[in-house]
């Protein structure tokens, strides 16, 4: 019944938009054949559910322990991305689901989250099409939840204005107009202006977790190098002393590593602040 189906359509089409496979029996064969086991492909896909488990709690119920939901989508009708996913429960399952989302391009780090026991933006993370286990969802670690995968980013972002990210000068641009970077001074900026302060790196810092009120994190100390290598900001050695005068704000790094192994931009979070550490030695034994 399927074959001849397929058959009876194809026929229906070729008639219509392939003649020139007429008089070609064999070229007839191959495309009849082409569409049953694109039928076949279909039928298979659209039996295709991926379950996801997503962290949810409601602050309207505090005496509701959080919990794991489960929901099952289609992956034939749905986009690749995890963010994908969370767009069509939300629009066709549960619109009380809360997260956060803005340009779906990798750029705004809204939709930041900790994706099978791993931090990353959801716009980026690929669904995993292995459909016998589920993809588990949770709030960013070690973060106060204001509800479901939303996180209370207050201190992170207190943390960042801390380190002054602005450029601060102490004379006026030669020309009057604009202060000026070789190729090779704005080389060094690479690697650390990328970062789009998802948070990705700070809430998966076991030193910030256990200092989350001290110790800047990486996030703030990337975006703090960054200044400090900007050949345009006269600050440089004030910058320093400002965080590593106390030993709590830049020293509490104990190399662990787990900031650059999660960043979705692929930066380098853990070597910003060794060569910082570095720069401050150094200072110090000249002084």
């Amino acid at each position: 019944m399927l074959k001849s189906w397929s058959r009876h359509g194809y026929n229906k089409v070729a008639k219509s938009k392939f003649g020139a496979l007429e008089g070609h029996p064999a070229a007839q064969q191959h495309a009849a054949e082409a569409m049953e086991a694109h039928g076949e492909v279909q039928r298979k896909l659209k039996s295709h559910q991926k379950e996801f488990k997503i962290y949810r709690w409601n602050p309207e119920y505090p005496n509701r322990k959080p919990f794991l939901q489960s929901f099952f989508v289609q992956l034939s009708n749905c986009g690749p991305m995890v963010l994908d996913a969370l767009q069509k429960i939300k629009a066709e399952e549960d619109s009380s689901l809360s997260y956060r989302r803005s340009c779906r391009e990798g750029i705004c780090g809204s939709c930041a989250m900790n994706i099978d026991g791993g931090n990353t933006v959801a716009c980026l993370k690929l669904i995993d099409a292995d459909t016998s286990k589920p993809t588990i969802i949770t709030p960013l670690p070690h973060m106060f939840v204001i509800k479901d995968l939303v996180v209370d980013l207050t201190n992170f972002y207190h943390q960042y204005k801390s380190i002054e990210p602005w450029l601060k000068t102490k004379r006026l641009p030669e020309d009057g107009r604009e202060f000026k970077q070789s190729p090779v001074q704005r080389k060094k900026l690479d690697g650390l202006y990328e970062c789009i302060l998802c948070a990705c790196c700070t809430t998966s810092c076991p030193p910030y977790w256990w200092n989350p009120e001290e110790f800047l994190g990486p996030a703030a100390l990337l975006h703090a190098y960054r200044w400090i290598s900007d050949s345009r900001d006269d600050f440089e050695e004030e910058r320093l002393q400002a965080i590593a005068e106390d030993k709590t704000k830049l020293y509490r790094c104990r190399t662990v590593k787990n900031c650059t192994a999660n960043c979705p931009k692929s930066l380098d979070p853990s070597g910003a602040i060794h060569q910082m550490k570095a720069m401050h030695l150094i200072s110090k034994s000249n002084n």
